[in-house]
């Protein structure tokens, strides 16, 4: 929705029908495999860099860090994060945006690989590293919102049931911290996704800097502030499941290999 012109869906809802009218159930997991085979290094890297930025302010792991440098750390671990996220993305948006495409007569890509490899054969080193700079645009606010959030609920939950503990929270706490960091994460950043998706959607990749603004311009002039909030309901409802347990699952993993080392 975020990419496709105004007036071809009028909702998450119409999208959802017209995607498996036109393309079948299948149609609704378009782009997946990108992200399902680069999850597992993207979030490595991201829990590492700000689990490591947070050392670098505190001085060592074992100090709580403030909320300001919660927040800084994830803003780091953003801009890190990039540069994985970022072909990632890419290679999910252009999968994804390819609504009838059969249908039409245009070329259709069966999988990342594939698209990946087309585009480094039209455009050299520039095809994957298309839209870098706004994927790192976007992630510095978000995950600054998405740790500040997370850590901000866990510690509520802890002053409430712990005693101030957080060790001691039980997954159900931990869940709904994760799902506030979700939400947040969409919140800060969501009018800076929708362009990013725009730009790596484009017909070449932006050839100088500025293409941000650019972008932004274009869809206001098209579109209005809404356009810069399209999709933005289904991306939320997505957010709570997903990042609550993503930190959940983090946290007490992390819980047992620190008891297993004392």
């Amino acid at each position: 929705m975020q990419v496709e012109k105004a007036g071809m869906f009028k909702g998450p809802v119409d999208c959802l029908l017209k995607t498996v009218k036109n393309e079948g159930v299948l149609g609704l997991y378009k782009g997946m495999a990108s992200p399902l085979v680069g999850i597992a290094a993207v979030n490595s890297l991201l829990f590492w860099a700000y689990s490591y930025g947070k050392t670098l302010q505190t001085g060592s792991p074992n100090i709580t860090p403030t909320m300001g440098q919660i927040a800084f750390a994830g803003a780091g671990a953003g801009v890190v994060n990039s540069v994985l996220a970022s072909p990632v993305e890419l290679l999910k948006v252009r999968l994804q945006v390819q609504y009838n495409a059969a249908a039409r007569g245009a070329e259709v890509f069966r999988g990342p690989v594939p698209l990946a490899r087309h585009l480094v054969q039209q455009f050299g080193a520039r095809g994957i590293a298309w839209g870098f700079w706004a994927t790192v645009a976007r992630e510095i606010p978000a995950y600054a919102a998405f740790y500040s959030g997370f850590e901000f609920a866990k510690r509520r939950f802890a002053d409430l049931l712990t005693d101030g503990d957080a060790s001691k929270l039980s997954p159900l706490p931990l869940m709904l911290s994760g799902s506030l960091g979700g939400v947040s994460y969409w919140v800060a950043c969501y009018p800076l996704d929708v362009i990013k998706s725009r730009v790596q959607n484009g017909s070449a990749p932006p050839q100088r800097m500025g293409y941000i603004a650019e972008t932004a311009k274009n869809i206001m002039a098209e579109q209005g502030v809404k356009g810069f909030f399209r999709g933005f309901s289904p991306s939320v409802i997505r957010s709570i499941p997903a990042a609550g347990v993503t930190f959940a699952t983090y946290e007490l993993v992390m819980r047992g290999l620190n008891n297993n080392l004392m």
